[in-house]
């Protein structure tokens, strides 16, 4: 995927969202209903009513992006749908862009290097 990687911040809104909407009008619903600033570089998620389709807005330091997906074949792992958002490492959001469940992607642990050969 083109787009953000590594220590990003990642926002999923949780409630579905009017599919109708651009970059501009999502932009304003971060704005708006978030409480963020859809400038700073987070990764904004939202969701349609039906759960096969997504779109994220962000800003890349020289304008805001859309990304845009639609499941041919099953739906994508949602959140519980309340109010709020919900925050996402950038390992799970490339496991719920593929359609995998995001909540089994855990943070890497550290393992300690041997000093000897055992």
């Amino acid at each position: 995927m083109i787009g953000p990687t590594g220590a990003v911040r990642v926002m999923v809104a949780t409630k579905p969202v009017d599919f109708r909407k651009g970059a501009e009008g999502l932009a304003a619903l971060v704005r708006e209903s978030i409480g963020a600033d859809p400038f700073s570089g987070t990764v904004y998620v939202f969701r349609a009513r039906r759960a096969d389709r997504i779109k994220l807005v962000y800003f890349d330091g020289t304008g805001v992006c859309l990304f845009s997906k639609r499941l041919e074949d099953g739906k994508f792992q949602w959140p519980a749908i309340a109010d709020g958002v919900v925050r996402l490492t950038a390992a799970q959001l490339s496991a719920l862009l593929e359609g995998l469940d995001w909540r089994r992607v855990h943070e890497r642990r550290e393992t300690k290097v041997p000093v000897a050969a055992s």
